[in-house]
C-alpha cells in the first residue's frame, strides 16, 4: 500500500507529463482578476482555477484535510503551500486541459519556491515577471499610428 507521498509524487509525475502551461494571476482585491481570466479562457482556451475556491470545497468536504483547512482559517493563517498545490494539482489532472490560470496563489515567496519545486517549472517566476514587465512596456518604435495608444491591449 502506497503512502501518501507516493500519491502525491504520482500526480507529480502524471502532471508533468503533460508539460502544462500555467500563468499565475495576481492582482488585489477588486483588480480585475475574475473579469481577465474570463476573457482569456473564453479566447484561448485556458481553464480557470482559483486557490480560494478549491480550499473552500476542501473545506466543505468534511475530510481531514478540510478540517486542518478550517483550524487554519479559523485561527487567520495561510493554509501550508503543499496542500494549496496538491489542491491544485488535482484539479489540473481532472481538468483535461494542458493550459491553466492559477488565481489567488501564490500568496507569498514561499507559496512560490514550493510550487516550482513541486511542479518542477520550465521556468522561474522572477523570469517570468520579466517578460511580463516587456509585453507592459514594449518597446515600440515611434509610430504615428500607434502613439498614445495601449501597446499592452494590441499584443493580444
Amino acid at each position: 500500500m502506497g503512502t501518501a507521498n507516493d500519491s502525491s509524487k504520482d500526480i507529480s509525475d502524471r502532471l508533468a507529463e503533460k508539460h502544462p502551461k500555467v500563468v499565475f494571476v495576481l492582482g488585489g482585491p477588486g483588480s480585475g482578476k475574475g473579469t481577465q481570466c474570463e476573457k482569456i479562457v473564453q479566447h484561448f482556451g485556458y481553464t480557470h482555477l482559483s486557490a480560494g475556491d478549491l480550499l473552500r470545497a476542501e473545506k466543505n468536504s468534511g475530510s481531514e484535510n478540510g478540517i486542518m483547512i478550517q483550524n487554519m482559517m479559523n485561527e487567520g493563517k495561510i493554509v501550508p503551500s503543499e496542500v494549496t498545490i496538491k489542491l491544485l494539482q488535482k484539479a489540473m489532472l481532472d481538468s483535461g486541459n494542458e493550459k491553466f490560470l492559477i488565481d489567488g496563489f501564490p500568496r507569498n515567496e514561499e507559496n512560490r519556491a514550493a510550487f516550482e519545486a513541486l511542479i518542477d517549472a520550465a521556468k522561474p517566476v522572477e523570469e517570468v515577471f520579466e517578460e511580463v514587465k516587456d509585453i507592459f512596456n514594449p518597446k515600440v518604435p515611434k509610430d504615428e499610428n500607434v502613439e498614445g495608444r495601449c501597446m499592452c491591449c494590441a499584443i493580444l
